[in-house]
């Protein structure tokens, strides 16, 4: 008999495992090598260097919105398969087999013969595998506990959890391989196993540091999570399930909270994506940081992110999710203008002397300011699905959530990569972030707090 203590616990273990992808890989490691390495590329190429960094930023978001419409594609379907059959635990080993995969092949993106589409095949490889995984293991959230409160004080302690691992993670990657401009480690070493910098080698390595994580961290999911019994399951059947489907999907309208806060998270979600997937590259081309630098802009974010979870989730099992989104889609408006305002010589259009650390200082605040409201409105939005949907079908619902995330989230990269090739400009680039946050804040009008299911 497993208690429910253990299987909260090994709930808690797939943010820990999973949180390397968005941390290393995603923001802060990969990602600014995959733009570093794709600019100088284009540069031997004969391309300028504004061009070239605009460019390598616009081939990121471009991959970026092929996984993410993969993802909205099959999200939903994966989701209603799911509740018909009453089986996650194989889809979510199906998934975690693409995560290491995916995370494990970026070793092979070296310098010398970078190809653009290899490293974006298997980085998105590895996010489709995530991003299902994902699907699966928050719809076991309101089994967890009955308490609707509970629950939100249980995504929320998830959530930081994830962001410690992803913390810990990042400072292993930075400590033990990923060099600066003298050769060495923070920590002072030269890279463990010999790796060479001038190969990548060092860098590359976050890839397979990723899969191995994950590896080993799943375990505890999987001894402590177990499928619960449902009654008059039928088997894997595409074409029911895509009725059941189709059936909840044109029930939406005659739910107008669900529907309404499926539409909010879709926009403000997307937002926070974009500023997750293109913080580090824009600190790398705008503030011209080293990866190093980034990496340590992600520790003060993870950080900021661990403590602040554990802090909303509480808070939301006293208020109840709605206030924190809105709180949290509010500082994260501010935020996405701060950010844009930001070049090495200004702040908000304020000129300042040469040489200034200003600029530097404010992104490390914008980036303590993501991680905290970011980290915040991911856990309460969850729990905030599980007072909208239909209990009997959270599994769809969830799909249907990733749905929602999904369906434009090719929007934040293309508006961005779009913004980036018409401009020039990486800086520039980024607007569209700001207008993504407002149109989720103002749908968020039309949710009601306990949903449409619930009295």
């Amino acid at each position: 008999m497993i208690s429910a203590r253990k299987r909260i616990w090994g709930w808690y273990f797939f943010d820990w495992a999973s949180q390397p992808y968005n941390t290393l890989l995603l923001t802060f490691i990969f990602g600014p090598y995959f733009a570093q390495t794709a600019t100088a590329s284009l540069l031997a190429e004969g391309m300028g260097v504004e061009a070239a960094k605009a460019q390598a930023q616009a081939y990121w978001g471009y991959g970026l919105t092929a996984a993410g419409i993969f993802i909205a594609a099959l999200a939903p379907l994966l989701g209603a398969i799911s509740d018909s059959s009453g089986k996650r635990l194989p889809w979510i080993w199906l998934f975690s087999m693409l995560y290491v995969i995916g995370a494990g092949a970026l070793w092979w993106t070296a310098p010398m013969d970078f190809s653009v589409l290899w490293a974006l095949f298997f980085f998105g490889l590895g996010l489709v595998g995530m991003e299902f995984a994902t699907i699966f293991t928050n719809s076991y959230l309101p089994e967890l506990h009955e308490d609707a409160g509970e629950r939100g004080r249980i995504s929320g302690s998830g959530w930081a959890f994830g962001y410690l691992g992803g913390v810990i993670a990042l400072i292993l990657m930075l400590a033990l391989f990923q060099t600066g401009e003298n050769g060495r480690t923070i920590a002072g070493l030269t890279p463990l196993f010999g790796l060479d910098p001038e190969t990548g080698a060092s860098t590359r390595i976050v890839g397979p540091l990723a899969a191995i994580w994950f590896a080993l961290f799943m375990i505890p999911f999987f001894l402590y999570t177990r499928d619960r019994f449902v009654p008059n399951a039928k088997s894997y059947q595409l074409g029911e399930s895509l009725r059941d489907l189709v059936g909840t999907l044109k029930s939406l309208p005659r739910h107008p909270s669900l529907f309404a806060y499926l539409g909010s998270s879709m926009f403000y979600r997307d937002a926070l994506n974009g500023l997750y997937t293109f913080g580090g590259i824009y600190a790398l081309g705008v503030l011209n940081w080293s990866i190093t630098q980034i990496g340590v802009f992600g520790i003060l974010a993870a950080i900021s992110g661990a403590i602040f979870c554990w802090i909303g989730g509480r808070l939301d099992r006293r208020i109840g999710p709605k206030p924190i989104i809105v709180a949290c889609c509010t500082i994260l408006i501010l935020t996405s203008a701060l950010i844009i305002s930001l070049t090495p010589v200004s702040i908000l259009g304020v000129s300042l002397p040469a040489g200034s650390v200003l600029p530097d200082i404010m992104f490390y605040v914008a980036g303590a300011l993501i991680g905290a409201a970011g980290g915040i409105l991911q856990a309460s939005s969850r729990n905030m699905l599980t007072h909208q949907a239909n209990p009997e079908r959270m599994t769809e619902a969830f799909g249907l959530y990733a749905l929602s995330g999904k369906a434009t989230s090719f929007l934040a990269p293309a508006l961005i990569a779009l913004a980036s090739d018409l401009s020039g400009s990486q800086r520039m680039g980024v607007t569209p972030i700001a207008g993504l946050f407002i149109l989720g804040l103002v749908l968020l009008a039309w949710v009601k707090p306990k949903g449409d299911f619930q009295t």
